[in-house]
């Protein structure tokens, strides 16, 4: 069965929304048996007229402001098709509220009163609208009875809402006059307004199509939470676009972590082994990988970019303006990372959409946002997927702003050239006598492998090689002082140890890395860095015996509750399938490891032996 039509209703409070809905309802039959006796008393009751809007306006508070105060929806069927309409508030104060209901919207109905034209408040949504990318888009020039149903005036204000949404790159199927509160162009033609041939509003809505739903896109699944059932781990979240079934292959972001979907999970529904978009679910996985709320589930093929920076459009809600240098938190659904404005850029007031400078940016503005995160993000864009690019910015509790992620900061490195050396590798190798390689100790706390760093490179010194350890402890104290243990970060961590690994590997140095890296994603990383120079060390040692050394006293702290999501007790370790040398401090004694380790580093790095004694 066809998809039900999602409208938005919008428009400045007080031109009509909730009438015109309440009105069409009822010229559509689609009112509840006693909905309008009920109306009719409630209205005697207060001593006003009729009032269409209460159909909708179920809050107390609203009948008692007579004002729509939160999204309202309501289902209706006129020739066998069903619609959704959003009804959203118009109050200036409560745009925040207009924009998540218009986010989920096909279609739009901008409601504007014919006495009154295009206010700030008309241009405001308008912006909005073209903002989210809704195509379709039916103009209602209300309350024409107020203007004794002139065309003069319907003609007047449809050119000014022709013209301001030209102004913003969109434009109106229909442009309707009507008089919602006596149902006039609503379902049937009024004889009131001859002059008007055009098609009536629910006509226009009949021609309007549902959004395709993102069958054929990338996979996106934002995780809200993971429930688990003693061994049992259960990722659950909404389908934001793609498909998933039993038996794919998977990663999860920003992480990286690989696994096979094992089932789909439904509440009280037949089992299926097949979900698409649009579906909340709970997925499970043939390994016990790491998932957290926020995480992003897709295909590798074609999963998001990683990045640190990107630049988002926002309509601007906060009373006090963006400034940077400010960090403020965004939010993607689940997903919440602290940002800082890095620049301010193309802001405009949204009532007259003239340019502002960044110090005259007020509430209600639309504005160019530079972004970074110290985490890296799993980031769409607005032009290919929309629904996974819309993002919330809040300073402290408060939303203060709306907006779509329009581009990364990596689309940018075209831009880049790196300069060739005038030293080439080959006179590298003769200088230091060996060629450049990053050796990737790899292994569990207390595995060794910092003591096997340092020994290795005591010896390749010892033997003449230009050689260096990073050591997890060193960097994190240096160059990622500015790093702390999240998911994201420690995932950072590694990326950037690998890119410094590779740059020391460039210049023919042998460099030993002692890091856990517990995720295979992130150690790919970093041999996608270096290449063919690097070489994965897996340090191998079983948790009883990493414990029973602790050298740290990580383990007990751990166990004690005073480290969370310590690797190996309460975060996993994805140990090497295919290490390129495996040592096995668990069973061997140091010197065979150190043996072993520079045998393998003087056979790949064609280090000469050092000569018997």
């Amino acid at each position: 069965m066809t998809r039900p039509l999602r409208i938005v209703f919008v428009g400045h409070v007080d031109h009509g929304k909730s009438t015109t809905i309440g009105r069409l309802l009822h010229e559509t039959d689609s009112l509840p048996d006693g909905k309008l006796a009920e109306l009719q008393a409630v209205s005697k009751r207060r001593g006003v007229p009729l009032e269409w809007s209460f159909v909708l306006d179920a809050l107390q508070a609203e009948r008692d402001q007579a004002i729509t105060i939160d999204t309202t929806r309501v289902w209706f069927s006129w020739q066998d098709r069903r619609y959704a309409i959003i009804d959203a508030p118009g109050h200036r104060e409560l745009v925040r509220n207009m924009l998540s209901g218009a986010a989920e919207a096909d279609a739009a109905v901008l409601v504007v009163d014919a006495a009154e034209g295009v206010s700030e408040q008309t241009l405001r949504h308008a912006q909005l609208l073209a903002m989210l990318g809704i195509k379709q888009i039916l103009v209602a020039v209300n309350k024409m009875d107020a203007v004794a149903h002139s065309q003069a005036t319907f003609d007047r204000v449809a050119a000014a809402c022709e013209r301001a949404l030209g102004a913003l790159g969109a434009s109106a199927a229909a442009i309707v006059p009507i008089s919602a509160r006596d149902g006039e162009n609503l379902v049937e033609h009024s004889a009131k307004m001859p002059w008007y041939r055009g098609a009536t509003l629910i006509e226009t809505l009949a021609s309007f199509e549902p959004l395709a739903v993102p069958y054929e896109a990338p996979l996106r699944m934002r995780v809200q939470d993971v429930y688990r059932s003693g061994e049992r781990r259960v990722a659950v979240g909404r389908i934001d676009s793609g498909t998933v079934r039993v038996g794919e292959r998977i990663v999860v972001l920003p992480l990286g972590s690989r696994a096979t979907v094992r089932s789909v999970e439904r509440w009280n529904a037949p089992e299926d082994p097949f979900a698409g978009a649009g579906e909340s679910i709970g997925l499970t996985f043939d390994e016990p990988i790491f998932v957290d709320r926020g995480d992003v589930v897709c295909h590798e093929a074609d999963a998001p970019s990683l990045e640190h920076s990107f630049h988002a459009v926002c309509f601007w809600l906060g009373e006090a303006p963006p400034i940077v240098g400010e960090y403020l938190h965004a939010q993607f659904g689940p997903t919440t990372a602290r940002v800082v404005i890095t620049a301010i850029k193309d802001a405009i007031d949204s009532s007259s959409l003239a340019p502002l400078a960044p110090d005259e940016i007020a509430q209600y503005s639309i504005v160019g946002l530079d972004l970074r995160c110290r985490s890296l993000l799993p980031l769409d864009i607005r032009q290919t997927l929309p629904a996974a690019a819309r993002l919330v910015l809040l300073r402290g509790p408060d939303v203060v702003a709306g907006g779509l992620v329009e581009s990364v900061a990596s689309r940018g490195t075209q831009n880049l050239h790196p300069i060739a050396h005038l030293v080439t590798g080959d006179e590298r190798v003769r200088r230091n006598g060996h060629r450049g390689a990053v050796v990737w100790l790899t292994g569990l706390s207390g595995s060794g492998k910092s003591t096997l760093a340092m020994a290795l490179e005591r010896r390749l010194f010892v033997a003449g090689a230009n050689v260096v350890v990073l050591d997890g402890d060193n960097v994190r104290s240096g160059l990622n002082s500015d790093l702390g243990f999240s998911p994201g970060d420690r995932a950072e961590n590694i990326r950037r140890i690998g890119e410094v690994a590779a740059l020391f590997a460039d210049t023919g140095t042998i460099v030993i890395t002692a890091f856990i890296s517990p995720m295979s994603h992130d150690r790919e990383l970093a041999r996608s860095a270096a290449g063919e120079r690097f070489y994965e060390v897996y340090v191998k040692a079983d948790i009883a015996t990493c414990e029973r050394r602790d050298p740290k006293g990580l383990y007990r702290r751990a166990r004690a509750g005073e480290i969370e999501d310590f690797t190996g007790i309460s975060a996993p370790y994805e140990a090497p399938n295919d290490a390129d040398l495996v040592v096995d401090t668990g069973q061997w004694p140091v010197e065979r490891c150190v043996d072993e380790l520079v045998a393998y580093v003087n056979r790949v790095t064609a280090l000469p032996a050092p000569a018997a004694r």
